[in-house]
């Protein structure tokens, strides 16, 4: 295996398995422990959410460079690459600001109307999650 096929798989993997235990286990669970308050849910969550899309742009940057200097076959790894970074770019640009201003609002007592953002942020999540997958197992094939 070359060098930058390991790092891509580890950097695919470690991507993968954040995603999975934030994004599908902290963050659902949090606001079912006792004495979590939703402003105080909310807050966890940015700071959280905050940090995972940080280090989740870091893993895409070290892919990409993995995926430019190493020889692939086919167009699978590009592909499943540019998935997995699309999602996210989507998330961070259009989806998050939405989500910052909902919670901005709820953090101000202004319940207003539910925002489907948050629905599609998740959703942008299990395209991410399935990229990442395939993207692991073309790397590792």
């Amino acid at each position: 295996m070359s060098t930058p096929a390991a790092i891509a798989i580890a950097a695919c993997f470690l991507w993968l398995g954040m995603v999975l235990a934030i994004s599908f286990v902290e963050a659902p669970l949090k606001f079912r422990a006792p004495g979590v308050t939703l402003p105080i849910g909310l807050g966890i969550g940015r700071l959280v959410f905050r940090a995972l899309n940080t280090i989740e742009a870091v893993w895409a940057v070290v892919i990409v460079i993995a995926v430019v200097v190493g020889t692939w076959d086919g167009p699978a790894v590009a592909i499943c690459t540019g998935v997995a970074i699309a999602a996210l770019a989507v998330q961070l640009v259009a989806v998050r600001p939405a989500l910052t201003r909902r919670s901005d609002a709820v953090l101000a007592g202004h319940e207003g109307p539910r925002s489907h953002a948050h629905l599609v942020y998740v959703a942008l999540e299990v395209v991410k999650v399935a990229a990442l997958i395939w993207l692991g197992v073309v790397l590792l094939a």
